[in-house]
């Protein structure tokens, strides 16, 4: 018998992990997230050009999938050629703070890690 505790991640519409932390744990969304944390209000094509190894299809796919969870709010203005902006929702921004902490968590151990990978591959 599976404890009780264990139950969030053995049924799919409880888990966290699977409903909520894979939606921006690919990738390119957490770069997003900390990108629009620098720079507050960004274009499609300023991101498309800091984030130089990101397609344009998946920069799209990985914005959409931020507006639809709040994470990141779209603002476009009634104009030609069309002009929109993105920038981090509240939720967005309540989640910065963590992302960080894992950012610098992969900075610290980054080298070792790399080490480790390599003695893996022998």
């Amino acid at each position: 018998m599976i404890e009780n505790s264990l139950n969030k991640f053995t049924e799919i519409e409880n888990c966290p992990v699977r409903n909520v932390m894979d939606r921006f744990g690919d990738k390119w969304s957490i770069l997003i997230l900390l990108l629009l944390n620098e720079e507050p209000v960004m274009r499609f094509n300023e991101m498309y050009k800091v984030i130089t190894s990101i397609s344009q299809k998946m920069l799209s796919v990985s914005l959409k999938s931020l507006e639809a969870d709040d994470l990141v709010i779209r603002k476009q203005y009634p104009q030609i050629p069309p002009r929109v902006e993105y920038m981090l929702s509240k939720r967005g921004q309540s989640l910065i703070p963590h992302l960080q902490n894992l950012a610098a968590w992969a900075d610290q151990n980054r080298v070792e890690i790399e080490k480790s990978r390599a003695a893996f591959k022998k």
